[in-house]
């Protein structure tokens, strides 16, 4: 049970890495390469799942059905909170940046949107005269495209974290534990970008440490997602949104006094307390169990994909409950 953990690890740890090398010896965050790399870095999850794969004596279809890759046994279901993941996570990102107004955390400028012009400025570009259809173009399209355009990498994380990963932490180590233990692997494998400062810019290498933070409590929510539905999908739809909109959001802010990323946003204190929140509610309200981990049974066997607590078959048919982005923030 152990070396497809350690055969997961050190391919997704170690390519994360040796992908972001270069940053580290040219530029930083600033580099040319940056944008590149980062989406490659994404997909280094996945390259541990298929070595994971190719160390067990699972056939691919079964191994992509135990892993997430299918819509699962309740198409609707899924269907539905892919949806909701799609629209959720904007609405939960623009909320919180309300809040974090309303509580004096963040000045909003949304007359001159004067954080809009400050960044074409700082992309070398002279700002269009008319920002405010700028800025709802640009909202509209990450709002209806991101998650579209943001899927293909996302997946790259999501089949790792939340398809691979999530069932077995949670099946070792039970609900709560297993899903906080798999947001922060997941925040701490961002480290050779956010030890650079990436997400909180004013935090420097600190940045680290807030964003495994912030990856526990929204792990927490991307989990209940694929483990309520049987699939990875309505979580990588979750991801490629929330990479989409949350640096948008924060353009909202004023160029004069810019938003602290640690205080406002779906990235701060307000979004955290946000995400927890929700994940407390969906966790309490609308509970799940542990998805078989993959390659846990023999693959000659038939094994049981995730499905809620309230469809469990009666108890002489049931099977024994195991033990339980600025503009693109956010890998």
């Amino acid at each position: 049970m152990k070396r497809p953990l350690l055969v997961f690890t050190v391919l997704a740890f170690g390519l994360s890495w040796a992908v972001a090398l270069p940053l580290w010896f040219g530029g930083g965050l600033g580099s040319p390469l940056m944008l590149v790399l980062g989406a490659l870095m994404m997909f280094t999850p996945s390259v541990g799942v298929l070595g994971v794969w190719a160390v067990s004596r699972t056939p691919f279809r079964e191994f992509a059905r135990q892993t997430g890759l299918t819509l699962g046994e309740r198409k609707g279901r899924t269907a539905v909170l892919v949806l909701t993941a799609w629209l959720g996570v904007p609405l939960l990102a623009f909320l919180a940046m309300g809040i974090s107004a309303a509580l004096g955390l963040v000045a909003l400028d949304l007359d001159r949107l004067s954080m809009f012009g400050a960044a074409y400025r700082a992309a070398g570009s002279a700002a269009p005269a008319d920002l405010t259809t700028l800025a709802i173009v640009q909202i509209l399209i990450a709002v209806v495209a991101g998650p579209v355009l943001n899927a293909i990498p996302a997946l790259g994380e999501e089949w790792g974290w939340r398809g691979w990963l999530v069932p077995r932490l949670v099946s070792a180590n039970g609900m709560l534990a297993g899903l906080l233990l798999s947001g922060f692997v997941w925040g701490l494998w961002h480290a050779p970008l956010t030890l650079l400062g990436y997400n909180y810019p004013r935090l420097g290498s600190w940045a680290a440490l807030v964003f495994i933070g912030f990856c526990v409590l929204a792990g927490v929510v991307m989990g209940w997602l694929r483990l309520r539905t049987g699939s990875v999908w309505p979580a990588v739809v979750a991801h490629g949104s929330l990479n989409a909109i949350a640096g948008v959001a924060l353009l909202l802010g004023d160029a004069a006094d810019p938003p602290n990323e640690l205080l406002a946003g779906i990235t701060g204190v307000v979004g955290w307390a946000l995400l927890a929140l929700l994940g407390a509610a969906l966790l309490r309200f609308y509970p799940v169990r542990p998805a078989r981990p993959a390659e846990a049974a023999d693959p000659a066997a038939p094994t049981e994909s995730a499905e809620p607590a309230e469809r469990a078959e009666p108890a002489e048919r049931a099977e024994p409950a195991e033990r339980d982005e600025r503009a693109e923030p956010v890998t």
